[in-house]
């Protein structure tokens, strides 16, 4: 029989040869309730989205917004944080896209941190929530960002479908895209679109809405799509911040 000593040591010596096993984020490629359709949004706030929240509320469907914190425009800004507030306000899942839409691949660990907190310091400041997802820009990710991303709580959400208006397909060819995945009919879909883009929201959304309902997917966020919780918390709104 081992002496007590001994086991102590080999134990010590077993858990420094195997040490404990670094958090890292589940990544997420589609959805999972069967039969649902999450259109998400990238890039924003921006100038389009009240227009895409009216287009969305009007066939009684919510969808996802992953937000950057100074991309297009700063997120403290008065028309973005409306715009965030708007979305939020009428039920639609906020998610983060990172602070400066950096490729986070090519990031030190402390720089991708940086751009996770960045946002999620604001989300919390100006809606008083911590939110469960992230976005990584480009789909891009390394070992480091899942880490950080475990470390903040969040999944990190790809797609499956890509309607390609963020690579510059014209909103015709994105229109078709919709058609070709409408008529191949899989279990569940996970959309990628942009509301930076004027088109999307005044030709490609209507049109998507309309493919999808027509093919009876039920239009929903990510978070249900998945039958999970959007927010790590819900809370108070701050004081907004500034944008350097």
């Amino acid at each position: 029989m081992l002496s007590s000593a001994f086991l102590t040591i080999a134990l010590a010596v077993a858990a420094f040869a195997h040490p404990a096993r670094q958090l890292s984020a589940k990544v997420i490629t589609s959805c999972s309730v069967p039969n649902t359709a999450a259109l998400t949004f990238d890039d924003g706030p921006w100038k389009y989205s009240e227009q895409i929240v009216d287009t969305l509320d009007a066939r009684g469907i919510k969808a996802t917004f992953f937000v950057n914190g100074d991309n297009y425009g700063c997120i403290y800004g008065d028309a973005q944080a409306q715009a965030l507030k708007n979305a939020y306000s009428k039920g639609h899942q906020i998610a983060s896209h990172t602070w400066a839409h950096k490729d986070l691949a090519t990031l030190s660990r402390d720089e991708v941190d940086s751009e996770f907190t960045g946002v999620d310091k604001a989300l919390e400041s100006i809606l008083g929530v911590k939110v469960a997802f992230v976005r990584p820009p480009f789909g891009s990710y390394s070992a480091d960002v899942l880490q950080v991303a475990a470390e903040h709580g969040q999944n990190v959400i790809i797609w499956d479908f890509d309607s390609g208006d963020g690579s510059g397909v014209s909103p015709a060819r994105s229109k078709s895209r919709y058609d070709k995945l409408v008529a191949s009919h899989p279990n569940t879909i996970l959309a990628l679109n942009h509301e930076t883009y004027v088109t999307t929201a005044t030709t490609v959304l209507p049109h998507a809405i309309e493919e999808l309902q027509d093919a009876g997917y039920e239009l929903v966020t990510v978070a249900d799509c998945l039958g999970l919780s959007p927010y790590l918390s819900v809370g108070n709104a701050g004081t907004n911040d500034v944008c350097l």
